[in-house]
């Protein structure tokens, strides 16, 4: 999968299949209905054997199931909670060219017309772009009030005016999608404003608080496995009929000291 730069289908349906993919979602709306620290806990094991396949589970819990369950209305719950226990990606649109650390001075715009808010702009390096159904995006309304104009909206793929853009090439965790977010005069529906107009950034915020737990699980998922990797390496790797495991370990470099480099030649 990392070679192709194509997360498996059959995969991702047994994430669901397995609850995966909806941890924290309450039972009543198909999920496991346990906790947080279990979608960490989800995330570091996955991360052993694929960081690609984590961070697709870590993306869904963290941020976009997270953020329904915390800011989404009854009917928003309703609506899309059973769909991202049991068969929808989700994705989280925050990131644009020019509002990365600073994520805030955004240029997506939003304009509110006949029930609709018509979104136009670009969103980049969306995790999970190619396979979600189901995005949170954030755009300003009012560029003038800063940060305090920033509403996010649950915008769904087959909306009119949105399209998925160039998938980036990466270097690594190449499985997972990186993509491009295109809005065209994307039609939202006035009811699918994800929390209180111009509260964006607190979702933002408080959403990106646990999300970034759930990077820190797969760096220690990704750390044990490469050093498990290594291990067992070091134990069916043989040399002059031992495995190489069992030999004496040495320090293959150290800084040369003041008094060797003023006698070296």
């Amino acid at each position: 999968m990392d070679e192709q730069a194509v997360f498996r289908s059959d995969i991702l349906q047994q994430f669901f299949e397995l609850g995966l993919m909806g941890i924290e979602i309450p039972e009543e709306y198909g999920g496991a209905g346990t906790s947080f620290f279990m979608s960490i806990l989800a995330v570091e094991e996955l991360s052993r054997v694929d960081p690609s396949a984590a961070v697709i589970c870590d993306v869904q819990n963290t941020l976009v199931n997270n953020a329904l369950m915390r800011w989404g209305t009854p009917e928003q719950k309703e609506k899309y909670l059973p769909r991202l226990a049991t068969e929808w990606v989700g994705a989280y649109a925050l990131s644009e060219a020019t509002s990365g650390c600073d994520a805030f001075t955004l240029n997506a715009r939003a304009e509110k017309k006949n029930g609709f808010y018509l979104l136009n702009g670009q969103k980049l390096w969306i995790t999970n772009g190619k396979e979600a159904e189901l995005f949170i995006v954030f755009a300003t309304e009012n560029p003038e009030l800063g940060y305090k104009g920033i509403s996010a909206f649950l915008v769904e793929k087959g909306f009119n005016g949105f399209s998925i853009g160039e998938k980036e090439d990466k270097l690594g965790i190449r499985a997972s999608s990186t993509c491009e977010i295109l809005l065209e005069n994307c039609e939202v529906p006035e009811e699918n404003v994800l929390g209180e107009v111009g509260k964006g950034y607190k979702v933002a915020i408080e959403t990106l608080n646990e999300g970034r737990i759930g990077i820190g699980a797969q760096m220690v998922g990704l750390s044990q496995g490469a050093l498990d990797e290594a291990v067992r390496y070091a134990q069916e790797r043989t040399a002059f009929s031992k495995a190489i495991g069992s030999f004496q370990g040495c320090l293959l470099y150290t800084s040369p000291s003041p008094r060797d480099l003023s006698t070296s030649r």
